[in-house]
């Protein structure tokens, strides 16, 4: 259930934490005020209430109805969104994104064929590098369907007795109670029309039915928020779940975060939020392994392989979190894996729609044979033409998954699965197969580390604090050529340093495992030492100097004619919070600039605005303000021959919309 914004400034609505969403259509052209407004707002039920009157009128037919067609689509109904999208093109509506919309909308129903035609439209229209990806795929992926119909799940299923005409997921056995997460607040979510999203529990009456539905705990119910698919410790102590936002623009968690809350007898603690979730980024369905040393949970943060993603974070003795690792391509696609789920056997199962999927979010099942990990199918009827996600197991032989198939009661609902008794099953309780480790090829992985400065000479007595997966290994100096000792490495490690001397700029760099080990088939000995080089650049400060290219920080971008912080600037400028932090003495300019389209006095204006936009940002996140200037260059200072009058592609336009920064003070207090 993952919707899309056809444009770069791009936000996911997952089953229920929605943010702000924008869209491509041509908004201006329609006359209605009040359902643009709305829609801005990302309130698409209101939206869709406004419209539907005017396109039974036949008003303005093909911006009305894409628009219609865009609420549904994102408000989690895409299922109805087809019709709306064919009338918008019938009646001359242009959208590059629109047959793409039309396919996905075309497969949520099962119609195959048309989804066919509509996405080798899209294809010929040369989009976007990843729509032009997802696009093949799924066109690759549709010849599969045949044999995933053919494929089925060794179990019965039935829709769980209990659920209601709203929404209802994620279901986990406590004890003799259904802990879930149900659309049940009293105060209504503007984007769909539904109440507010909670965590609930209910008794169960037997294992496909429960009874009536109360609040969790008061503890983690926020009445004007989404709160959801909650996953508890082995003894129910802890609970760590996600919160979304209010769907208000001003609200000022801009999207979804992972919170924690602990149990003392029997009240919960105030949830508070992991140091794991990224500000910017949606970071929800988390899930502890078997033996909770790791938590699994899905993000759209950048760096990913597509849309959203898994990844899982190492959780110590002491229960601190350490850094979170993508699980790689052979389980994450350029479409969306969610609702990860550890088996007791080790096994993980998860929801894609980047996987050859009969429907939207298909579930899927990951093991380790060998080396190799193999990703399975589950087939019907777990998996349906609708969205199929968030599998949980109650003993070895059944479980609960949720969908939105044709036929439930509510928008989302709970159904039970039970074993047939087949042996062919794929969550199997025996445990996973030893390896034999005795003739395997070894290979010794080093990190060396050597700090100089710009012109390459060596820095010695720089103190580098070595953080290891979010965790500090150890503090070192560097000696007179500018090393400090090897560094012993794992396959999926990830390290950061931090590098301080006095009258030097205090940097951090970081080192990824990421794509770099090597393959046993290409090992020629029994054991093989790699060591991987690792250079960082320290400099004196000066005023008026640049600190991006010293800091790895790159320039923040702009939309046209926008002052709004994106996503991919977001992380730059959290680089600048970690400088300032890092570098207390300094203070900083932040020059914003414009291209040369619009004139002079307006573009000055606007890279005012954009300049004390992120200004805005860094204060958010605790930097004093008068640390920071902004300061707007307007077209004054452009990095290319893009003046006034000159033709240019968009993408040379944009790097003249960009910030820098400068040092302006330097204390030396």
């Amino acid at each position: 259930m993952v919707f899309y914004n056809p444009h770069m400034l791009k936000k996911y609505s997952i089953l229920f934490l929605l943010g702000i969403f924008f869209t491509s259509c041509h908004k201006d052209k329609l006359s209605n005020k009040k359902a643009l407004k709305h829609f801005d707002k990302g309130e698409y039920e209101l939206t869709i209430k406004e419209l539907l009157p005017l396109a039974q009128k036949g008003f303005q037919l093909d911006q009305t109805n894409f628009l219609l067609g865009e609420s549904f689509r994102l408000s989690n109904r895409i299922t109805q969104s087809l019709p709306y999208y064919q009338q918008a093109q019938s009646k001359g509506y242009v959208d590059k994104m629109l047959p793409y919309y039309m396919a996905m909308a075309a497969k949520s129903i099962g119609n195959y064929e048309l989804t066919k035609s509509y996405l080798s439209e899209f294809v010929k229209s040369k989009p976007s590098r990843l729509y032009q990806i997802k696009s093949e795929i799924e066109l690759e992926n549709l010849g599969q369907i045949p044999d995933l119909l053919k494929k089925q799940s060794p179990v019965t299923l039935q829709a769980l007795t209990g659920n209601t005409a709203k929404t209802e997921f994620d279901a986990k056995k406590i004890g003799d109670e259904l802990i879930f997460t149900s659309s049940s607040k009293p105060e209504i979510y503007k984007n769909n029309g539904l109440p507010f999203l909670g965590i609930v529990k209910a008794p169960l009456k037997n294992p496909g039915e429960i009874g009536s539905q109360s609040i969790f705990s008061s503890a983690l119910f926020k009445e004007n928020a989404n709160d959801g698919t909650p996953a508890f410790t082995k003894d129910g102590s802890t609970v760590v779940f996600a919160r979304g936002n209010t769907g208000k623009s001003k609200d000022p968690s801009p999207d979804v975060d992972l919170y924690m809350s602990k149990k003392t007898g029997n009240a919960w603690s105030e949830p508070e939020r992991l140091s794991i979730s990224d500000s910017i980024a949606w970071d929800g369905s988390p899930s502890f392994s078997a033996d909770e040393r790791t938590l699994y949970f899905s993000s759209n943060r950048r760096g990913g392989k597509g849309g959203v993603d898994l990844y899982r974070v190492p959780i110590d003795n002491s229960g601190r979190f350490g850094r979170p690792i993508n699980l790689g391509s052979t389980i994450n696609t350029p479409g969306d894996e969610l609702f990860p789920y550890v088996s007791a056997n080790g096994k993980l199962y998860f929801s894609s729609d980047g996987h050859p999927s009969i429907g939207g979010l298909d579930l899927f099942v990951a093991s380790r044979n060998e080396n190799e990990i193999v990703v399975e199918h589950l087939g019907v009827p777990i998996n349906s033409i609708g969205d199929d996600f968030a599998i949980s197991f109650s003993d070895s032989t059944q479980g609960y998954i949720s969908s939105n198939r044709p036929g439930g009661k509510g928008d989302d609902d709970i159904y039970f699965f039970k074993s047939t008794g087949s042996e062919d099953r794929w969550w199997t309780t025996a445990p996973p197969p030893v390896i034999d480790t005795l003739n395997k090829k070894i290979v010794n992985y080093f990190v060396q580390v050597k700090v100089v400065d710009p012109s390459g000479n060596p820095i010695d007595s720089v103190k580098i604090n070595v953080r290891k997966n979010g965790q500090t290994l150890s503090n070192e100096k560097t000696n007179k050529k500018g090393f400090i000792e090897l560094i012993d490495l794992a396959e999926n490690d990830e390290l950061v340093f931090k590098c301080d001397k006095e009258d030097f700029i205090t940097v951090r760099s970081s080192f990824s495992m990421e794509g770099k080990t090597i393959p046993e088939s290409l090992l020629k000995k029994e054991m093989t030492d790699t060591t991987f080089q690792v250079t960082i650049t320290m400099d004196r400060p000066e005023i008026g100097k640049e600190i991006s290219k010293l800091y790895e920080i790159n320039s923040i971008y702009y939309d046209l004619d926008k002052a709004d912080i994106r996503t991919d600037a977001a992380e730059e400028l959290d680089k600048i919070v970690q400088f300032l932090t890092d570098n207390t003495q300094m203070n900083l300019e932040l020059g914003a600039h414009t291209d040369a389209r619009a004139s002079t006095g307006y573009n000055l204006k606007l890279s005012q605005r954009r300049a004390e936009s992120a200004v805005n940002y860094i204060i958010r996140r605790g930097i004093a303000k008068d640390r920071i200037k902004p300061k707007g260059y307007g077209e004054s200072q452009l990095i290319n021959e893009c003046s006034d009058g000159v033709e240019c592609p968009e993408e040379m336009h944009q790097q003249n919309r960009r910030t820098e920064f400068k040092i302006i003070k330097i204390s030396t207090e």
